[in-house]
């Protein structure tokens, strides 16, 4: 087996594990709403997550357990990605920053900072940042 090999296993595991916590959040309240399954489609599609695994995460989320980034940078390169998901595929409304905000949670941004931490993510992301900038301004932001 190649390093490559085992890095893109590495890789797939990751979004697959990232992928099955927000399908957990997701279904937090027992049911995906219409505008939650869009959501999680778009995800997956952007996750490299094939329809076979799809299937099966949807089916046995509970076994794969949540684990938040250990690193502040992790989780917000985390948040980085999933808010510029959300605005590249031009999703408004209440629905997604919902989703959003439990899925910061998730990601072990405090509940009581998740909204604040959430508008400023999409905020930034719509203006364009990077990944540099995106995490010092969120930084600053916690000061």
């Amino acid at each position: 087996m190649s390093i490559s090999d085992l890095f893109d296993s590495g890789f797939k595991k990751r979004n697959e594990d990232h992928f099955a916590a927000i399908v957990r959040v997701a279904m937090e309240d027992g049911v995906i709403s219409d505008e939650e399954k869009a959501f999680l489609d778009r995800l997956a599609r952007n996750l490299d997550i094939s329809e076979s695994d799809y299937k099966s995460i949807l089916k046995d989320y509970k076994n794969h357990p949540i684990n938040p980034p250990v690193s502040y940078d992790q989780r917000l390169e985390r948040l980085y990605d999933l808010a510029r998901m959300v605005y590249v595929d031009h999703i408004k409304g209440d629905h997604e920053e919902i989703l959003l905000r439990k899925i910061a949670v998730g990601l072990g941004f405090h509940a009581v900072n998740a909204k604040y931490i959430v508008d400023k993510a999409l905020t930034l992301v719509s203006n364009g940042v990077d990944l540099d900038t995106f995490t010092d301004q969120i930084k600053h932001m916690n000061r």
